[in-house]
C-alpha cells in the first residue's frame, strides 16, 4: 500500500482530530497513542488497535506507512519516531467487587489524571471515579502518564450526587486541610474510597457532605498542599499497604 505523505490525507486529518479534539474522540470512540512502548503495553492488555501510522510497516497489525513529516503532524509527542496509533474506547470492568476506590473531584491536569491512573493500578485499586470537571483520561497527555494504565485500569464517570450508587456504598472519605481530619494513617482498614479535590479549591461542599469524614495527610508547617496526583498516590499507599 503506497505511503501516505500529505497532511490532508482524510486518515491523517482524522489522527489530528482525535489527539486534539474530547469530543472528536467520544463520537468516535477512539482514542490516539504514540510510541512502542505503549502499543506494547496496549497488545498486552488486549485493547482493540484501530490503525497504527508508522514509519515502516508492523506485521500483524493495521498499518500504514506516513512519511516523517506526517509522523510528527499526528504524533502528540514531539520528536517522536512513532508508531501513532489508536485505540478503541471500551469499559475496563474490576476484576471483582469493588472494595478501593479513589475518587477525584475537578483536578483538570491531563498529567495528573493519568498519573493517578497509573498509581491506582500500581496499588490495586478496584476502581477510579471522576468527578465533576476531571480532565478527558483519554487526553494524550492522560494516556502517556498512564504509562499504559489507561489499558488496564477501571475508571467511570460520575456526578456527585450519584457517588454512593456508583461505590456500592463504600465509605467515602474526603482529603482536606480542616484541622479537625483524621490522620491519613489512621485510615480504617477493610473497603473504603477517599475523594481527592484539585490544589486549588479542594472537594467541593456537595461531595464533602456525602463523606463519612475527612482524612489529612501529615505535613510540616507552612507548606500549603501537596500536587493532586501525589496526595491521591499517598492516599492510596496508605489504602493498599496492608495487601502490598
Amino acid at each position: 500500500m503506497e505511503t501516505i505523505r500529505s497532511r490532508q490525507n482524510p486518515l491523517v486529518k482524522r489522527f489530528i482530530a482525535l489527539a486534539s479534539d474530547g469530543k472528536a474522540r467520544q463520537q468516535a470512540g477512539e482514542y490516539i497513542c504514540a510510541g512502542r512502548t505503549l502499543l506494547e503495553e496496549a497488545l498486552a492488555a488486549g485493547a482493540e488497535i484501530g490503525c497504527v501510522l508508522a514509519a515502516e510497516d508492523i506485521p500483524g497489525l493495521p498499518c500504514r506507512t506516513v512519511t516523517p513529516e506526517v509522523l510528527k503532524a499526528v504524533s502528540p509527542l514531539e520528536h517522536s519516531p512513532g508508531p501513532v496509533f489508536t485505540v478503541r474506547m471500551r469499559p475496563v470492568a474490576p476484576a471483582g467487587p469493588v472494595r478501593r476506590a479513589l475518587v477525584l473531584e475537578n483536578v483538570q491536569d491531563p498529567g495528573n489524571v493519568g498519573t493517578v491512573l497509573r498509581t491506582a493500578a500500581a496499588f490495586g485499586m478496584d476502581q477510579v471515579v471522576l468527578c465533576g470537571a476531571c480532565a478527558d483520561p483519554y487526553n494524550p497527555k492522560a494516556v502517556r502518564a498512564s504509562m499504559g494504565a489507561v489499558f488496564r485500569q477501571s475508571v467511570v464517570r460520575a456526578e456527585a450526587a450519584a457517588l454512593d450508587e456508583v461505590l456500592g456504598g463504600l465509605a467515602l472519605y474526603g482529603a482536606a486541610l480542616a484541622p479537625n481530619g483524621a490522620d491519613a494513617r489512621a485510615l480504617p482498614a477493610g473497603p473504603l474510597a477517599v475523594a481527592v479535590g484539585n490544589e486549588g479549591r479542594g472537594l467541593t461542599a456537595e461531595l464533602l457532605a456525602q463523606c463519612r469524614g475527612t482524612v489529612r495527610i501529615p505535613m510540616r508547617p507552612g507548606t500549603e498542599s501537596l500536587n493532586a496526583a501525589v496526595a491521591a498516590a499517598v492516599l492510596m499507599w496508605e489504602m493498599a499497604r496492608a495487601d502490598l
